[in-house]
Parts: structure tokens; C-alpha cells; sequence
């Protein structure tokens, strides 16, 4: 059963943009009364859950993560904001994607419902900073309720947070200016939700800087800075040692998170992930399987059924970094796809239809059954799209998740270069998923000038210590703590 056949799954579905606008809660003054006073998440001693944002599916989550936490007993919940040292919001969606028959006897009497969805939550503290974030998805093997199921993987690991949390870089405070300063970006389409949310949180902070950014693509948000119309740009694809000294302007370049692209797809009457190695995705985009049911698809799915339907291929139109993970991954796993297409930005594409855009890709594949795509781990649960486990170099099946991502950023800290360059597509390690990257900003060498360059240094600073508690609850990963630390570092002497 396709998404879009289930309309009561629309009610369901709560963007997770929503965390962007958190509920902001200013006590002062009266008597007894006081607001959130965590500073790190290891002085959170007591916890008000918040909104989890409308519909049923979430009251039901936030029900459950509320059973958790009491259940658990770590934390002491309160029954009002100014009685908590910290609040913890959250977003969540769960959608109908098929039935599977318990009785092969009588499969149309024996049927039940088969869902996905996600848990995500965020805790501020004091000032409305973040303090934590996670996202989770529903474990391969789980008893009981999916929304049980949900609720008990984000408190364990927001416990487990508790106990293991390090001493952080504290953000070097705002200083008050004397007029309003704009910062306009522009770049990759892999990143945006993030960035978009962290300029929100930013402004909340210091509201004298406005910050906007277009999510045009790697290579069109690279030709904008150079043409001046932007003062940064972002991109999944560094430039290169080669090209850094010859870019106009002279550009600096900062690792700001990372993240997994996965291979989504629409197929009716699947009611399972799929699996799929590097190599048959790498033939599909070489149009060399063209149905759905072929035995190089089958042969890693064996308790599936899949239709004979042609596969429907759809990839970027645009000069996309996404487009340049996804195929970097295939040139390395893939002679046959290195040799014909090879990674890039743009690359001659041998079948398929092109979207402009990860958000288009995503609609795209919703809109058309027997569909295959790639987009990042956010545009595709923001759409409820099924995404398949992929493959990685220990020969494990593996979908992304934050614990996967991890295991593919493991060691990624001593591979990366002077200028925060490092390819962690096909990583090495058990449980790595293999189609992950880091994405970067591109700024000028003076950063703006006198006018905007303190905004971008305290920007910055910001994105790199605080900012990095966002990243999780949308489905992106933080910098590993040692890369963090070294960009810290590079943006002192810029001072």
C-alpha cells in the first residue's frame, strides 16, 4: 500500500521543522517563580515535557515518553515550565505503510497492520539553549506498540546522555551591536532544514543578526558567492587543496555536521525495509535492472515479494552535492559505474528522470509508485518514504540512523586535512552505513568585512558549540568533538 493511498496518514505527519519554532518561555519577576536554569545537560535534575505538536500520534508519543521518564525515575518531572531546570519538546510521526498476514492459511483474515514513523525531542535549558537533541526510528526487531517502541529508545538514550555527557565549549556571549547586520547564504539542499533551524535559534539569541539562506544546490550556492550575491555558500563537496588558493574570493571552509543520504523509494504492497548493495543500486542508475522484481534485488530481499513493476529512476537535475555523495559512493563500490559515470555534481545520468532540488526528489518519488531515489535522512521521513538498508564494507545491511552514522564517522577526526576535508562514504567499521559525509560552509576570507565579520565570527561560534545540540533531532549528526575543537580553534585567529 502506496503513502499517499492512506489520508488519514496526513493528519499524522508533523514536520520536523516544527522543532524550529519551540515555545519560548520568559518567567520573571513574581514570587516563587523562576526559568529554566540548566546550563549542560548534566545539571538537569528536573524536566517539564512540552508540546510534541498537534494530532494523535504525537499526544500519544509524548504520553509515552512521559510513562518512560517516569518509569525510569532519572530525571523528576514538574507540572509547569518554571518549576523544570530544563523542557523537553519534541515531534513525531507514525504512518500506515502496509498489512502482513499471520496465517498463510487465510491471509486475508489473519491481517495486521504494518507502521513506521519517528520520535524526536530537544531539551533546552537556561536561555532557551539547547542542551540535547535525538531522533529515533523504530528498532527491526521490537515487541510491543511502535509508539512504545519509540518512547523507550529516546529516553534511554536521553539517559544515557546523562551519564556519558563531556564538559563542552561554552559560546562566547553575544555582544550587543549598534545596528542590524544581514548575513545571505546559499548551497546545498542536504543540510537546509538544519541550517534553517539554527538561524531561527540564532536570531532568538541575538536579533540584531539576520540570517537567510536558499537551498539552490551546491554548485549554484558556489557560483552565487562568487559572483558576490551571497557572503557564504554550502556545499556536501570541499574544495580542494587545489582550488581553494584559486577560488575568487580567497575562501575558507568549515565541516559543519554530518549526515546519510539513503536510497527512498515508493512500492506498493511491500510491507518491509528493502536491502540493497551498492552494486545493484549502481545498476539501477545504470539501467542495467529494470524491474523491480529482478533476482539482483531479490537475492538480498528473499522473504520479500517484490512486483514485476518497471523501477521508475529518479535523480537531481541540478548540480547537487547530494548528487556527488551519492555518486562518489557508487564510483567506489561500482568499477562499472566509476568507468561509465563517475562522481560528480552533474554527471551524465544513463536513465531516469531528474527533480531539482532533495525536497522535489523526495515529492517526486511520493507522488510515483514503483519510484527509486536518494535523498537525505530528514526529506525522508518528512514525507513518510520508505528508505532501504544499505550495504556497508563488512557486508552488513545497514539503514541509517544516528548510531550508524556514528560508526561511519569513527575515526574520521584523524583523516581529516588542515581545511576540514575528509570522505567518509563507504567507511570502514561494523554497523557503519556507508552513504554518509560531512557538508561544509564556504566563506570569504575577510568574513564580510568590519560590518559582518564579527556577526559570522559570533555565527559560528555559535553553530560550532551550541548549534551542535540541535543537529541529532533532526536526524544529523554533531561533529565529532576533536574536529569541533580545531575549527574553535582556526576561528580565534580570525578574531
Amino acid at each position: 500500500m502506496s503513502n499517499r493511498q492512506i489520508p488519514s496518514c496526513k493528519s499524522l505527519l508533523i514536520v520536523l521543522f516544527s522543532l524550529a519554532v519551540q515555545s519560548i518561555f520568559i518567567l520573571a519577576g513574581g514570587s516563587g517563580t523562576r526559568a529554566q536554569s540548566a546550563e549542560t545537560l548534566s545539571h538537569v535534575r528536573t524536566v517539564y515535557v512540552g508540546s510534541f505538536g498537534p494530532g494523535d500520534a504525537a499526544n500519544q508519543l509524548r504520553e509515552a515518553t512521559i510513562k518512560q521518564l517516569r518509569k525510569n525515575g532519572r530525571l523528576e518531572l514538574v507540572a509547569a515550565p518554571n518549576e523544570a531546570d530544563a523542557i523537553i519538546n519534541g515531534s513525531g510521526s507514525i504512518w500506515l505503510i502496509g498489512y502482513v498476514s499471520t496465517d498463510p492459511r487465510s491471509p486475508a483474515a489473519a491481517r495486521q497492520p504494518v507502521f513506521r514513523g519517528f520520535l524526536s525531542g530537544e531539551v533546552t535549558g537556561k536561555d532557551n539553549e539547547p542542551l540535547w537533541s535525538y531522533l529515533v526510528t523504530p528498532s527491526e526487531f521490537r515487541l510491543g506498540s511502535i509508539t512504545q517502541n519509540l518512547a523507550e529508545q529516546f529516553v534511554a538514550k536521553l539517559i544515557e546522555a546523562l551519564d556519558q555527557e563531556r564538559e563542552k565549549v561554552p559560546a562566547s556571549p553575544i555582544t550587543e551591536r549598534s545596528g542590524e547586520v544581514n548575513l545571505n547564504g546559499a548551497g546545498a539542499t542536504f543540510p537546509a532544514p538544519l541550517y534553517q533551524k539554527w538561524f531561527e535559534s540564532f536570531q532568538r539569541r541575538n536579533p540584531k543578526v539576520h540570517v537567510t539562506y536558499s537551498a539552490v544546490g551546491s554548485d549554484a550556492g558556489l557560483q552565487r558567492l562568487a559572483d558576490g550575491e551571497t557572503d557564504f555558500a554550502a556545499s556536501d563537496v570541499p574544495l580542494s587543496s587545489e582550488r581553494m588558493p584559486e577560488s575568487k574570493p580567497s575562501l575558507r571552509q568549515f565541516a559543519t555536521v554530518v549526515g546519510a543520504v539513503v536510497p527512498i523509494y515508493n512500492l506498493s504492497g511491500v510491507d518491509r525495509n528493502l536491502n540493497f548493495t551498492g552494486e545493484t543500486l549502481a545498476e539501477i542508475y545504470l539501467g542495467k535492472i529494470k524491474n523491480w522484481n529482478d533476482p539482483r534485488i531479490g537475492v538480498s530481499n528473499r522473504s520479500t515479494h517484490l512486483p514485476s513493476s518497471q523501477i521508475a529512476v529518479i535523480h537531481r537535475s541540478d548540480g547537487s552535492g547530494t548528487s556527488f555523495v551519492w555518486t562518489d559512493y557508487l564510483s567506489k563500490v561500482s568499477p562499472e559505474w566509476k568507468a561509465r559515470v563517475g562522481a560528480g555534481t552533474v554527471v551524465n545520468w544513463p536513465v531516469g528522470a531528474g527533480a531539482e532540488g532533495s525536497e522535489a526528489v523526495a515529492t517526486l518519488v511520493q507522488q510515483t509508485t514503483n519510484s527509486i531515489g536518494y535523498v537525505e535522512l530528514v526529506y525522508a521521513l518528512r514525507h513518510q518514504l520508505s528508505f532501504g538498508a544499505v550495504r556497508n564494507s563488512e557486508g552488513q545491511f545497514v539503514q541509517a540512523d544516528l548510531a550508524s552514522v556514528t560508526a561511519a564517522v569513527k575515526g574520521a577526526a584523524g583523516a581529516v586535512t588542515p581545511d576540514f576535508r575528509v570522505s567518509i562514504t563507504n567507511a570502514p567499521g561494523k554497523g557503519a552505513y556507508p552513504i554518509a559525509t560531512f557538508t561544509w560552509w564556504l566563506l570569504p576570507g575577510e568574513l564580510g568585512g568590519a560590518e559582518k565579520k564579527p556577526a559570522f565570527l559570533e555565527l559560528l561560534q555559535w553553530m560550532l558549540t551550541s548549534g551542535q545540540n540541535e543537529c541529532s533531532a533532526l536526524g544529523y549528526l554533531p561533529l565529532p568533538r576533536e574536529i569541533a575543537s580545531r575549527e574553535l580553534q582556526a576561528l580565534t585567529k580570525l578574531r
